[in-house]
């Protein structure tokens, strides 16, 4: 009886070291990269539309998609968040925020992200802040946001396309790269929730 006993929890313990060892770069993703280790983000403070902090606590506790952009955008952002419209609308990985972040804070304020992000869905959260306050999430998450002067005055926004994807203790865990069809990026995030990574 001492050696089945013995044997039980052996294999307990072993089963537990082996879930430890299991790491989430087992998981194929047709759109993305899962990170073998998630990465955690420096500390920084946002506003959302409603006037609240947005920070690393908010981040923590669901599992958020996160997109760098600006109103003013000809082409990727429009297309990106009508993708990201689409793909809430299956629900893909439950409990999942998704957050606009505007790099172009100047001429996008609070009503103007709310309407504009409206237009793809009213589920889409908007986040700004200062130049200041966008630097340490944009070095963290090694986000391109540089303004570009047109002729005539006026100027544009070169910047990262990428999908940020981070766990509900607020860490980095994957990256999707564009271009972006729903049924991929829904069939990714199916796959993350059944593993149960998150």
């Amino acid at each position: 009886m001492l050696g089945l006993g013995l044997i039980g929890v052996t294999a307990v313990i072993v089963g537990a070291v082996l879930a430890q060892m299991r790491t989430p770069a087992s998981v194929p993703l047709a759109s993305g990269t899962w990170l073998p280790q998630p990465t955690p983000l420096p500390a920084f403070r946002l506003m959302d539309l409603s006037g609240h902090d947005f920070d690393l606590h908010s981040l923590q506790g669901h599992p958020t998609l996160m997109f760098f952009g600006f109103t003013h955008c000809p082409d990727v952002c429009p297309v990106t968040l009508a993708t990201l419209a689409q793909v809430q609308r299956s629900a893909p990985l439950a409990g999942t925020r998704t957050v606009f972040v505007t790099i172009d804070p100047q001429r996008d304020s609070a009503a103007v992200l709310r309407v504009y992000l409206g237009e793809f869905s009213h589920r889409l959260d908007g986040v700004r802040g200062s130049p200041a306050a966008l630097a340490p999430l944009l070095a963290g998450l090694h986000v391109v946001a540089q303004r570009q002067g047109l002729p005539g005055g006026g100027y544009t926004m070169i910047h990262s396309a990428t999908l940020y994807l981070i766990d509900t203790h607020g860490r980095l865990a994957a990256v999707f790269s564009p271009p972006f069809a729903a049924a991929a990026l829904t069939a990714d995030l199916r796959r993350i929730a059944a593993v149960g990574l998150l």
